[in-house]
């Protein structure tokens, strides 16, 4: 299993805009590239994945920008993996061979433990660590 660079970049920017949350203003896509430090061209891709997938609000025009659609406490990460690649954990059920069935059943289970693990991690939680990360202590 392999998470994407467009997974990653979703997370970061989403805790970006869940730092602004609440607040009248807007955020920018240049801020926003260039505070998580990706590529502006593809940072409109995704942000039009999460529009689409419902977990943020655009506005066009001079005013306009980005906002969350959801408190950051009701975003998890399993919503923003589904949002952008689609499934969590890809299976093909192969039926043929005599272990097929076993195997199956353990990437199944593989499936469903991944997929509670990511639901207990909202951007609230992730917005916390990032600032837990930058505060000092003497």
């Amino acid at each position: 299993m392999k998470l994407s660079v467009k997974v990653e970049y979703a997370c970061r920017v989403l805790v970006q805009l869940a730092r602004g949350y609440g607040k009248k203003e807007l955020a920018h896509i240049e801020d926003l590239a260039a505070a998580e430090k990706i590529p502006a061209n593809y940072l409109a891709q995704i942000l039009t994945d999460l529009r689409n997938g419902g977990l943020i609000a655009s506005r066009r025009g001079k005013q306009g920008g980005y906002a969350l659609a959801r408190k950051p406490e009701e975003i998890t990460v399993f919503d923003i993996i589904k949002t952008i690649d689609g499934e969590l954990l890809s299976i093909n059920p192969a039926s043929e061979g005599e272990s097929s069935r076993a195997v199956h059943q353990v990437w199944e289970e593989i499936r469903r433990v991944l997929e509670s693990k990511t639901r207990e991690y909202s951007l609230e939680v992730l917005l916390m660590r990032d600032s837990d990360e930058k505060m000092y202590y003497i």
